[in-house]
């Protein structure tokens, strides 16, 4: 979450198959040698924890698993051993301590001294955020701005709203509490209420605060904890919310009245331990609709806003495999949908938009209204009371467009996207990533996305779909670029082609613009395809410095993920200048089972979870085959299920990689799913397979990171980073992992593998601007001291 030139060449080389299906698994002198070189005299040798026989046993399989101890998180041998493994850390990165800091001040010296985002209308308030000077974290604030004219807002500056409002800050949470996580906000449909929820230990239990923004008191506090989703009914005076169960599943909905000293009424409890409940509003704000999810079918509920106490209307019973979510558009609901329809062919699964009349009695009778184009596919959808907008993959690629609103209401079967004169929103490079904005009032006809790419700092842009002009607000601003654009506060009235025009490939680009701020003059981005074990092409996205990139000499990285149809992120990171900056490569994989079509995501899940294995090592086998990288200079990082594949990768190949980074990594996969009390554990039956099934355990097994450590090998240096409150991925998957590899693999090279816990954060640690800078400076040092490159 990337170029201004799109360049996937039919005459790249590709690599045979065969290649992927060798590795090594024995020592390698030349790994030694190098690990040995990379240890200082002075550094003792590696924490050794405790083992304490156990033995699992299923489907016919016996194994011994000495270090299931580590799962008790009360047992203080458990903090003990995680406090050596910090202090051996520590040793282990002594001698880069100077080059720590130095990239420390690198990134910090990037960060404005204060960051503000623009302010986005909601009815007579503009509501917008800022980071004052030297804090670490957001403040949300508003300001009176009356939407009919200069005159009234400077008559209710005069009265009312003569200074800005601060709504909420979290720095004084983080004062108060020394960690800080808001999960969700919102405000009341009369703007005189906010509603969030607050983590202060990162262990994302989320407790409910209300605040009354007239008199800045917290009014209402919910006994309940573990809170996840709020909306507002109508009348501004009834919130509802979702709690989680024991395994921080969302499973029922309350309802609080303010000012009752009763209990919060229930709402809609879910039995399925499959399914997680959420819960919204309709952008009108006409209903509430209660949505049980699995990770394959969807079932939702409505609720008239206004009258919530009329009951639930269920929508249509949930069918396996078929998924649904809605809006409201003046008596009609509009459904994006997978479900089989006479008109759509849903055997891949891909989405189109269905709608029926909003009357209980008619919920049921869809009628499919508009289809996607060729090689196009449906992702999600945003409704406005003049406009529609899709958000759309071409090939893998992101679109947005709008299509006027209402859809004539006599309308003869389907139509094509490009049918309806859509408007695509033109953006400055075909890879860029883009985040919708807030959006919240449904009145609007300006929709704003964030767009960013490795090239291109955060771009805020507001799309007008009434006059199909937009205007770039802001750009973020990256300190000591001296090359980079301004492209603040100035409107480009492009007109866009609809999607029937000829010059529409995989979106509208915008070559050679200035106004987008793009650095492609300084930095190399383009996307190709890798040719995967099967024949499958596997999208990889490189950058690098033209000034600092040494061909056939260079470090570099290679980024994946590859879960939960999530598309990896490759949005704008100024921490990344200092490792291009020293000519490093940074590359990324769109493995299969992450972000695309459905398809794509199907093709690395459960038994096909290979796949995306094959895909990652296939990308790193073709930057080192095609001279983007050095063989013995390629490194790896993976995040969270993203650690899975990179450790699933490093088990099977040896010598891909010469480092790599696993950041909070889900390595216990089999041991972990063999447990349904663990938190999410049954969720996750639908990405990865359920153990108990075992055809689906015998595919687990073959993967899994944590059991499938090759004996005696010559393994890579290796940062593994833990967060002892993680309530995803529990802080011993991680100490397992870096045990059994120092057990089990060449004694040498795994004294380069060390294992850093933070003992306070949660999955997503501290979250301050700062403090990030300081957790990259570590991870890029450490890549810097093992691989020995440095120009």
């Amino acid at each position: 979450m990337l170029r201004t030139k799109t360049l996937v060449s039919p005459s790249l080389r590709t690599l045979s198959p065969l290649v992927l299906l060798s590795s090594s698994s024995t020592y390698s002198s030349s790994s030694c040698n190098k690990a040995r070189a990379l240890l200082s005299p002075s550094l003792r040798s590696p924490p050794t924890p405790k083992k304490i026989p156990f033995t699992v046993a299923t489907h016919g399989r016996t194994w011994d698993d000495p270090y299931h101890w580590m799962r008790n998180t009360d047992d203080p041998d458990l903090r003990d051993h995680l406090d050596r493994e910090n202090a051996y850390a520590d040793a282990f990165m002594a001698e880069a301590c100077g080059l720590r800091r130095q990239l420390a001040a690198e990134m910090r010296a990037r960060v404005p001294a204060t960051v503000a985002t623009p302010p986005e209308r909601w009815g007579p308030w503009l509501y917008y955020q800022y980071i004052p000077e030297g804090k670490e974290y957001p403040i949300l604030c508003r300001k009176f701005s009356h939407p009919d004219g200069l005159v009234k807002t400077l008559l209710g500056y005069m009265h009312r709203f003569s200074k800005e409002e601060v709504l909420l800050d979290w720095n004084e949470i983080a004062e108060q509490f020394g960690y800080v996580h808001i999960g969700t906000c919102r405000i009341s449909p009369d703007h005189k209420f906010l509603a969030y929820t607050l983590d202060t230990s990162g262990s994302e239990v989320f407790a409910l605060q209300v605040k009354d923004l007239q008199t800045k008191h917290i009014i209402s506090s919910s006994e309940n904890q573990n809170v996840v989703s709020l909306t507002w009914a109508g009348d501004s005076g009834s919130l509802l919310y979702t709690i989680c169960d024991e395994t921080q599943r969302p499973y029922k909905v309350l309802c609080k009245i303010l000012g009752s000293d009763n209990a919060d009424d229930p709402i809609f409890t879910e039995h399925d331990l499959n399914y997680c409940v959420d819960i919204t509003s309709t952008k009108d704000s006409k209903y509430i609709t209660i949505n049980s999810n699995s990770r394959t079918s969807s079932e939702v509920y409505v609720l008239n806003s206004t009258n919530i106490r009329g009951g639930l209307w269920p929508v249509r019973k949930r069918m396996s495999g078929v998924q649904y979510f809605l809006e409201h558009h003046y008596g009609f609901f509009y459904i994006l949908t997978n479900a089989p329809s006479e008109n759509m062919v849903s055997t891949s699964g891909g989405y189109y938009l269905a709608r029926c009349r909003a009357e209980k009695s008619l919920l049921d009778k869809w009628q499919a209204v508009v289809l996607p184009d060729q090689d196009t596919t449906f992702q999600d959808m945003d409704m406005f009371h003049g406009n529609l907008v899709l958000f759309l993959q071409k090939k893998g690629l992101p679109l947005f467009c709008s299509i006027d609103m209402p859809i004539v209401d006599n309308i003869e079967g389907p139509r094509k996207v490009k049918d309806f004169n859509a408007w695509v929103f033109p953006l400055p490079s075909s890879l860029c990533n883009i985040t919708p904005g807030s959006n919240n009032d449904f009145l609007s006809s300006v929709y704003r996305v964030v767009v960013s790419s490795p090239v291109i700092p955060d771009l805020t842009v507001d799309y007008d779909m009434e006059q199909q002009v937009f205007t770039i607000l802001h750009q973020e601003e990256v300190m000591g670029l001296t090359d980079q654009n301004n492209a603040n506060s100035h409107s480009l009235n492009l007109q866009s082609n609809c999607l029937s025009s000829q010059s529409y490939q995989f979106l509208h680009n915008i070559e050679d613009s200035q106004s987008w701020g793009d650095l492609s003059e300084s930095y190399f981005c383009e996307r190709r395809e890798v040719i995967s074990h099967d024949g499958f092409s596997v999208p990889l996205t490189i950058l690098f410095s033209r000034e600092a990139y040494c061909d056939g000499e260079s470090p570099g990285i290679l980024h994946g993920y590859g879960a939960y149809g999530e598309v990896l992120d490759k949005s704008w990171c100024s921490d990344r200048i200092s490792l291009l900056a020293r000519g490093w490569v940074l590359a990324y994989a769109d493995v299969r089972g992450g972000g695309g079509d459905v398809s794509v995501h199907r093709a690395g899940t459960k038994e096909n979870k290979l796949n995306s294995i094959y895909d990652f090592a296939a990308c790193g086998m073709y930057l080192v085959a095609e001279g983007f990288i050095r063989k013995d200079r390629l490194c790896a990082i993976g995040c969270s299920a993203g650690g899975l594949l990179v450790g699933a990768v490093i088990n099977m190949y040896n010598n891909l990689f010469s480092a790599a980074i696993l950041k909070v990594p889900f390595l216990d996969i089999c041991n972990t799913l063999l447990d349904p009390s663990l938190p999410l554990t049954v969720l996750d039956y639908d990405e990865f397979g359920d153990p108990r099934n075992k055809s689906e355990f015998e595919a687990i097994c073959d993967y899994s990171p944590y059991d499938n450590i090759s004996p005696r090998a010559c393994y890579p240096s290796m940062l593994v980073t833990a967060s002892f409150h993680d309530s995803r991925v529990g802080v011993w998957e991680a100490a397992k992992w870096v045990a059994k590899v120092r057990e089990m693999t060449c004694p040498s090279c795994s004294r380069s593998v060390i294992l850093r816990t933070n003992m306070h954060g949660g999955h997503f640690g501290e979250g301050g601007r700062f403090s990030h800078c300081d957790d990259a400076a570590f991870e890029y040092a450490f890549l810097i001291k093992v691989i020995g490159y440095q120009s």
